[in-house]
């Protein structure tokens, strides 16, 4: 008797039976099948090694191909075998032929990558020169030195206006003609209240400025080497009158000033 497999469709070396569904499998393909899926590869239903029965049959010589029988079956088997060979060859060709076109598109786009980012670095480079070279010519002030390395950098100039047209034109508020005429009336009045003011009679004259002498120098604040901020007369002492002067680093101190001839400077 021939058993045929429900699977392979071949005569088996060590045939098993399901319990369940009563089908004939090859021991070894059903236990690698129940050990992956856990079911029958049939129906579909759970299936363990537990429901499997061998089967008990004698010896079974597997029969010999009739292609195989015969000189001119083996010919024709050789030439199956021969044109799917070829077939095989000829598909990797071709994906042999595509994958190198591929490869060669790719380090066409590779090359002018790195040559667009090279003439990029380049332009870069002359950039930050001219830019420099431009500073050191022409100083900005530090807002604008900040601003224009901000946009370099970043790699485009941000408008300080904001988005305008090319035909479009800034409009810049002036002077209306109410204000000039308030500043007009403005301008006559104090004209004529300052015709009127008179010197006062403490005054100091000329010859006494001429008789004034230096007793002390403060020279007013720079960067390099610090000096007085702002200064302020204090007249609470009777008698004499102290100039306050303010360092930049609030530090505080006072000159005594000299009358000359109880005559003040006013002005």
């Amino acid at each position: 008797v021939l058993i045929v497999l429900t699977v392979s469709g071949e005569v088996p070396e060590e045939p098993v039976v399901s319990k369940k569904s009563g089908l004939l499998y090859e021991k070894r393909l059903i236990e690698r099948h129940i050990a992956d899926y856990g079911k029958c590869p049939v129906t579909g239903d759970p299936l363990t090694m537990d429901d499997i029965v061998p089967v008990k049959t004698g010896k079974i010589e597997k029969p010999k191909s009739l292609t195989a029988a015969s000189i001119p079956g083996m010919l024709g088997m050789f030439q199956n075998e021969w044109d799917a060979l070829m077939l095989s060859n000829f598909a990797l060709e071709q994906q042999l032929h595509t994958a190198r076109q591929e490869l060669s598109h790719a380090l066409y786009q590779h090359d002018a990558a790195c040559r667009v980012i090279a003439r990029l670095k380049k332009e870069r480079d002359e950039a930050r020169s001219l830019l420099a070279q431009a500073e050191r010519q022409a100083p900005l002030p530090a807002s604008a030195a900040t601003a224009n390395v901000s946009a370099l950098s970043n790699g485009k100039r941000v408008s300080e206006d904001g988005d305008m047209g090319p035909g479009s034109k800034q409009m810049r508020p002036g002077v209306s003609e109410s204000i000039i005429a308030e500043l007009t009336e403005c301008n006559a009045t104090l004209s004529q209240q300052r015709k009127k003011h008179q010197i006062p009679p403490t005054l100091a004259p000329v010859d006494a400025l001429e008789r004034y002498t230096q007793l002390s120098s403060h020279p007013l604040h720079k960067t390099n080497k610090p000096g007085i901020s702002s200064i302020d007369i204090n007249l609470s002492k009777a008698g004499h009158s102290y100039l306050w002067m303010l360092h930049v680093m609030d530090l505080i101190f006072s000159s005594k000033i000299k009358e000359m001839g109880n005559r003040s400077v006013s002005n």
